[in-house]
Formats: structure tokens, sequence, C-alpha cells
């Protein structure tokens, strides 16, 4: 009788069960918990991830070593010192996966502000900073690769293959990212994000800062194309006078790593746990033929003495043979510049110049003054360098080599991708490491090894073309139809 029972029992509890399911989900569900996430912490999330994946990391480091501010003396950048092994499909794919991955993040937050078909239509500061920091993303990502997918991606699957963008229509639509940030922060909002990693406190409080963070992207981008549009310089100059910094106070950086393993910056935690980089010998012979005081500010000593590493031809090592930096060893909470004051200022000055303003030297001895502030030097300390070392180099015809010059010795460590890009745009200054000659200079990054196995219209290209195809604003050939 007792087995009777249990059958029975047996019998009916699937059907207990299945009446009882969606009583028991309804139980079981999270009250407290949103199933989707606002705009305003996406953006939240978005700005850290700029700064730590895109700024921050692979694309700094491997720019640092092209661009001779660094020697890589140590792992995979002595093979990107020596020229080897930078066709590599799988040399720069997880910045590549780190960069789509931030902009489609960014896809989410304007979607929901979308003032038609947004949940968030009203939500427009939020929406005015996604535009900021996809025109950021997008920039360094048409810039290191050339042309990528744009106008296709981040469909998800409805478009799994996106076509590539030609660089040339890709920067329209980065100016007009930016004009319709300024649009967006200029309107009155609903929705206020409240962490703002880049600027620091609440979102609400820095409408202004975001605005000039928009125009002051505008004036380096306009600058980007001097190659490839004769109003570029003036182009730039308006962006700066509708409103950029005005200061070091305003200027876009990411200012919250902490004192402790897991939120220090990614230069130190480089360093200490691979110590790949040296200081390159072809920054410090720039620096040490003007004298310049910075010498004791960049560069760790060796028995008393500098000793950089020479770009190319080092020796293999993890520290003790080669000076290293001192802005990353006493750099554990630094800021990741995303834009500098002093960078806006080298703009400024070489717009000038290229626009006959007789007010850019002037504006570059600001340039340098704000460099040396960033570094704790003074003003008095600023002069002296300008009026012994600068001014007597601003000879006819060496002017704009010396502008950038000095840019470039101010962009050392941290602003590395921007040397990089001024490099390739104007050739200023000359780089010394022999295995360019022989091999070639690094114009741009493979396509990534995620592209290459899951989008055919990936670009087919020759096996050197990282070496003999510069990207479109540097004076290359597009090579998309």
């Amino acid at each position: 009788m007792k087995l009777n029972k249990l059958f029975i029992l047996a019998a009916f509890t699937p059907f207990l069960f299945s009446c009882s399911e969606d009583v028991m989900d309804e139980i079981n569900k999270e009250k407290n918990e949103t199933t989707e996430m606002s705009a305003d912490y996406i953006i939240t999330d978005c700005g850290l991830k700029t700064a730590f994946e895109t700024a921050g990391t692979d694309i700094a480091w491997y720019s640092s070593v092209y661009i001779e501010h660094s020697a890589g003396t140590w792992g995979q950048h002595v093979e990107a010192d020596k020229r080897t092994g930078q066709t590599s499909n799988s040399l720069m794919n997880n910045s590549w996966n780190n960069l789509y991955d931030v902009l489609k993040n960014l896809k989410f937050v304007l979607d929901k502000t979308d003032p038609i078909k947004g949940t968030e239509p009203n939500n427009r500061w939020a929406r005015g900073i996604a535009y900021v920091l996809t025109a950021y993303n997008l920039a360094v990502a048409t810039d290191m690769w050339g042309e990528v997918p744009w106008t296709e991606a981040l469909q998800g699957t409805v478009i799994m293959q996106p076509k590539y963008d030609k660089q040339s229509d890709i920067y329209p639509k980065i100016f007009a990212m930016l004009d319709s940030a300024i649009a967006n922060l200029n309107l009155a909002t609903t929705g206020l994000p409240s962490v703002d990693y880049i600027y620091g406190g609440t979102f609400a409080n820095n409408k202004a800062s975001w605005i000039r963070a928009a125009n002051s992207l505008k004036a380096r981008y306009w600058m980007r194309l001097t190659n490839r549009n004769t109003n570029a310089a003036a182009n730039a100059l308006a962006a700066i006078n509708a409103g950029a910094f005005t200061s070091a106070t305003q200027q876009m950086q990411f200012d919250k790593y902490e004192n402790q393993a897991k939120g220090e910056n990614p230069w130190f935690q480089f360093l200490n746990d691979r110590t790949h980089l040296s200081v390159g010998q072809n920054l410090y012979n720039l620096m040490n033929l003007r004298n310049d005081p910075r010498i004791a500010v960049y560069f760790s000593l060796v028995g008393g003495v500098v000793v950089p590493a020479p770009n190319g031809t080092a020796q293999q090592t993890q520290g003790g043979i080669y000076s290293q930096s001192l802005l990353t060893i006493n750099g554990r909470t630094a800021p990741t510049p995303l834009m500098t004051y002093h960078e806006l200022l080298f703009i400024k000055a070489e717009a000038e110049f290229r626009t006959s303003a007789a007010t850019w030297q002037a504006t570059l001895q600001d340039a340098i003054r704000a460099a040396f502030a960033s570094k704790g030097l003074n003003q008095t300390t600023a002069d002296n360098y300008f009026t012994n070392e600068v001014t007597p180099r601003l000879t006819s015809g060496n002017e704009l080599n010396e502008i950038l010059t000095q840019k470039y010795i101010a962009l050392y460590e941290h602003e590395a991708i921007e040397a990089y890009n001024d490099y390739r745009r104007t050739g200023i200054p000359t780089m010394t490491n022999p295995n360019n000659a022989t091999v070639g200079f690094v114009n741009r990054f493979p396509w990534a090894l995620s592209e290459i196995s899951s989008n055919r219209n990936t670009p087919e290209t020759p096996l050197n073309y990282v070496f003999t195809t510069k990207v479109w604003w540097a004076g290359g050939t597009e090579l998309v139809p």
C-alpha cells in the first residue's frame, strides 16, 4: 500500500512542477535588480575602458617603441624594436577587440538616448559624452589600422561581417560626432550620469569640461589632416577658439588609479611585471643636445648616469643595464592622459605657424611652459630653456622641425600614441633605428586575428604592408575601394 502511494505521488510530481513553474519563477525573481542598465552607468564604465584599454596599454607601449621614446629590451618589445613579428595578426588582436568592445558599449548609450527611438531620449548629456568617447576610440582605431569597419559595425547578428570603411570617410564622421557632442551637452538633460572617471566628481558638474574636450579633440584631428586638407590648420585654430582647454586643470585624463596591484597605472604595472622597455637613445640624444632639464625628471640613473638603450640594437635585459622611465617608476597612480593642455598648445603653435600667424612663437613658449609644469618644473626653468635652447633653433626653414621636436619630447611617455601619429604625419623628428632602413618603419598595425578569421571583408594585403603602406592621412593609398 505504501508503494502504491509513492507511485501515485511520483506520477503527479511532473504535473505539480508544471503547474507551479511560473509561480516559482516569480518567487525567485530578484525584485530589487534592474534587468537593463541605464546609460548613466554604461558611460561611466566606458570612460574607464577608454583610459585603461585604449590609451593605457599595448597601443601606447608599441607606439613608444616605434617612435623611439623607448627601446624594446625584453620580450615582445625586442621584436618590435628589431621589426620582427610586426606583421603577425595576433600582435594587436586584444587591443582591436577591446576597442570594438568599448565602441559597442558606447553604441548602447547612443541607442538608449536616441531622441526618437531611445528609451532615454532626454538623457542628452550622456549622449554628448558618448559621442566624445566614440570619436576618441574610433579615431584611435582608424589612426592605428587605417581602414576599419564602422558604418556596418556593431550590428550584432544583423551584419556579422561588416565592410571596412575608408579612413577618408571615417574622419568626417568623427568631426560630426564631436559637433553632436557639443550640441547635446548644450541642451537640457534629464539623466545625470553619476561618476565621472575622466573629470572627477559627477558628470553634472563637468558639462563645460566635456565641451572643452570635444573642441580640443577637434583641433587634434584637424591637424591630423595637414597632408590632406589645405584648411586643416585654420580649422584647428577655429576649434580652439570655439572653446578648448585654457589650463591644465581642464585637460582630458583618467586620474583614478589606486596604490594597489589591482588598481594601479598600467604603465607602472607593465614595468613591474615585465620590464620590457628602456629609455630610447634617440629621445635622450635630442634632449641632451638641448641641455634639457627634464632629463633628471624623465630618466633613472645606472651607475650615476643616464644610460639610454640604442634603438633597434639594444641588449636584452629586464633592468639593470639601461635607464628606465622615472615617470613610470614613480607613477603608480599617475593619470592616463587622453588629451593634455600642453598637447593643445603645441597644436596651436604648429597651426599658427602654418597659417603665418605672428603669435606662433609665443604660443610655443606657452606650450613648453605647460609641458614643464606638467612634470613639476617651474616657469623660470622653462623660460630659460626656451631662450637658451629653443629660440636659437627657430631659424628660417627649421621652425616646424623644432616645434614638433619639442612636442615629441613633451609627449614622453604616456602620450606616445600622439607622438607616433605626429611622426607618421610629418616625419619629424628623424628616427635612428637601423631596422627602419633594412626592414621598414611600422606605418600601421596588422589586421587583427579575430577579423582575419571571421570577416571575409578584411582587406587582402601583402605580408609586409605594415611597412610599405601608410595610412591615408599620412599620404598613403587606401586599401579598400
